[in-house]
């Protein structure tokens, strides 16, 4: 059995991003706002890291936080043994904006992850695995909720994490974000048919 890593990123805009980013428009809501910015690696950073990592099967999700690089460092040195990188929208959003960021950074990566679509190694997307690479998303708390799996937006959804880093309550962002790998790891077995979802 190979390495897996189960992951989830939080990102919260830059001072950067809103000084540099394009600027909120008249018909854009500050909400709708916020989002935009948080979802660009030119304009937001990553505010944690969620992971998992396996073997042994069910160990506990941790989080990677602090200091933007340091996360990104930590990730790579994760990364170097990996077999198998799973997440929801993994593959047009945390591996690239990570990817993105080391960048920035100067932060070189341990490995190089292909980016290919239309397969399931060493990247395992739930949400293209779930839509059989078809053009509509789904949300994980949507399809866990379909597989009667707990869903991982229990009192936080990603429009609340800016408001909830703004306020100082981190820890109830690491929190979700672990919430999140571990609804990731569920969903995964349960795609895959493996033991224990």
């Amino acid at each position: 059995m190979g390495k897996t890593l189960f992951i989830d990123i939080e990102t919260v805009p830059t001072e950067h991003g809103f000084k540099h980013g394009k600027p909120r428009g008249p018909e854009e809501s500050e909400e709708q706002y916020l989002k935009r910015l948080s979802l660009s690696a030119l304009t937001a950073r990553v505010l944690c890291l969620g992971y998992a990592f396996e073997p042994p099967v069910g160990a506990p999700a941790q989080v990677f936080s602090g200091d933007e690089p340091e996360i990104l460092r930590e990730f790579w040195a994760l990364a170097g043994s990996v077999d198998l990188f799973v997440g929801h929208n993994v593959l047009d959003f945390d591996l690239r904006f990570v990817c993105q960021r080391s960048i920035i950074h100067r932060i070189k990566p341990s490995r190089e992850i292909p980016f290919a679509r239309f397969r399931n190694a060493p990247i395992y997307d739930t949400m293209h695995e779930w839509t059989k690479w078809g053009r509509e998303g789904v949300k994980l708390d949507s399809l866990a909720l379909a597989l009667d799996l707990p869903s991982p937006k229990d009192g936080m959804d990603g429009s609340k994490v800016y408001p909830a880093f703004v306020a100082g309550r981190l820890g109830e962002i690491y929190d979700y974000c672990r919430g999140d790998v571990e609804t990731v790891r569920l969903v995964y077995r349960r795609l895959r048919f493996l033991e224990g979802a």
